[in-house]
């Protein structure tokens, strides 16, 4: 059967016509979408605009070559100055649009990430040997960054003993940690 055949079938809703239609033409206009947008995933979101095109358009259109090829080739040259304007459209409109902060190197994000995980087993070593209760009361006051009256509330204690019990800790941790020397820049 012959374009103008299934056309004339996919024109009265004949689904299958027009499926042996875009079976025929796809490869044809896939490639030519992709020579013109050198991608070939848009080359198929274009593919598929194109005959959703012929397919809404259907009714209006009479062969009168006895191929459809070449009037999928126009819907897809149009589909593709389409997407290429709106590409520039868009350009455009994030030129306007203020740059961000820069983005970190994945290595940066990487080494730093190393080096906070370094520091974090640091501290938990040297906290270690305090006694559960300076601990847990490092970790409320500290890492979960509650004040005094928080802390006691999280802790069950109060409020008294949360500041003596942070007290000693800090002591005990100051004599365990060397002081670090501040050079001076003469």
């Amino acid at each position: 059967m012959g374009d103008q055949e299934l056309w004339d079938a996919a024109v009265t809703g004949d689904a299958e016509a027009f499926g042996e239609l875009f079976g025929r033409h796809h490869d044809a206009v896939y490639n030519y979408c992709f020579r013109r947008v050198a991608s070939w995933s848009v080359a198929e979101d274009l593919v598929s605009a194109v005959f959703l095109e012929a397919w809404r358009t259907r009714r209006r259109l009479v062969l009168d070559t006895g191929s459809l090829l070449p009037w999928l080739i126009g819907v897809a040259t149009r589909v593709t100055h389409r997407h290429r304007r709106s590409g520039t459209r868009y350009d455009a409109l994030l030129r306007r649009i203020p740059a961000g902060p820069p983005e970190p190197e994945l290595a940066e994000t990487v080494a730093a990430k190393i080096d906070d995980e370094r520091r974090m087993a640091d501290v938990l070593a040297a906290i270690a040997g305090l006694p559960k209760r300076e601990r847990d009361v490092i970790a409320v006051c500290v890492f979960g960054e509650l004040d005094y009256a928080s802390a006691a509330i999280a802790l069950g204690v109060p409020v008294g003993t949360v500041r003596s019990r942070l007290s000693r800790a800090r002591r005990r941790l100051a004599a365990l940690v060397p002081p670090v020397p501040l050079s001076s820049n003469r």
